[in-house]
């Protein structure tokens, strides 16, 4: 199953700068326990985000860089291409950025969404989605705290009907 995990201000910012606009170990903590043992697929900016490769996890970085390399992370050079070197799996997480949300949003079946009660300034946007397609099945709520400066939700999403873009891939 393709899934997509992303944490999402009010105003649909993802990052400014190629960084998260806000720092919430709540959410970092949530997407490495959501994460964790499972393949990462992710755009070149979101791994250079990070500046290594996330411990516990098998990652694809998609670049239209023809040369470019990074020990311990696998490179492919469109989504389709990263999926085929995925192969079977239970569980594939797309993590960023924008553009390989928009590219994954219409094969995923599930979405993991830290909503953050909060307007930001940033110069990257999640991808428009068309909710009415979507069920939710889970909304955490959880208020500001000593560490967490922000109200936020931890939201999943599940596909109403199953995508027939992502039956088309999965054979």
């Amino acid at each position: 199953m393709l899934s997509i995990i992303a944490a999402v201000s009010e105003n649909n910012i993802i990052g400014t700068n190629n960084k998260l606009p806000w720092h919430l170990p709540a959410d970092l903590k949530y997407f490495k326990n959501t994460t964790m043992g499972h393949m990462l697929i992710m755009g070149r900016k979101t791994f250079e985000s990070f500046g290594k490769p996330l411990p516990g996890r098998h990652s694809i970085v998609i670049t239209r860089q023809e040369n470019w390399f990074y020990e311990g992370v696998e490179v492919a050079h469109s989504l389709d291409e990263a999926i085929i070197k995925v192969g079977k799996q239970d569980e594939i997480f797309i993590i960023g950025g924008a553009e390989i949300f928009k590219q994954a949003l219409p094969f995923c079946n599930k979405m993991y969404l830290t909503i953050i009660h909060h307007n930001f300034e940033g110069d990257t946007s999640f991808p428009p989605v068309g909710f009415s397609e979507w069920k939710l099945v889970k909304d955490e709520k959880h208020q500001p705290d000593d560490k967490n400066p922000y109200p936020y939700s931890f939201r999943t999403y599940i596909r109403k009907k199953k995508s027939l873009k992502s039956a088309a891939r999965a054979t």
